[in-house]
């Protein structure tokens, strides 16, 4: 496993050690880590703080051309939401730790351009089974149902 991947597990872990749900980013520029986060809905009773928002407001306001030498590391399939925001960034490149318990944009996304990279990584895939068997109703929230 790469060291980006980790860190986004890595964060996944903290999420739910928080009592949140398990999922992480990391934002990568030119080999370093510039932003990362987990998902803080339950922690902050947000409505849009999923992993891939949290790593990108921590990432900071930067100038687009940034955002277009990025890579997006997450431990799920981006949803939706956090689908519009890589494509509004015009980040080139997302690595997905894994798309079984929850496949999300993937189609759009390539149809916008962006590389996928979807690892099926076993911590990532143990870290939702779990989840979503302890915790289905929050689950279904997170995802919109």
């Amino acid at each position: 496993m790469d060291e980006f991947m980790h860190a986004a597990i890595e964060e996944a872990e903290a999420g739910l050690a928080e009592g949140g749900i398990p999922i992480g980013s990391v934002v990568v520029h030119d080999g370093v880590i510039v932003g990362r986060g987990h998902n803080r809905r339950v922690q902050q009773g947000s409505a849009i703080l999923h992993a891939e928002m949290d790593a990108l407001e921590r990432t900071g306001r930067r100038p687009g051309a940034f955002y277009r030498e990025c890579t997006l590391y997450t431990t799920l399939s981006p949803c939706a939401m956090c689908s519009g925001a890589i494509v509004l960034y015009r980040i080139p490149r997302v690595v997905i730790g894994e798309n079984r318990s929850f496949l999300g944009e993937e189609a759009w996304l390539r149809s916008h351009g962006i590389s996928l990279d979807v690892l099926q990584e076993r911590r990532c895939v143990e870290l939702m089974e779990l989840f979503m068997q302890r915790q289905p109703r929050l689950w279904a929230e997170d995802i919109g149902d």
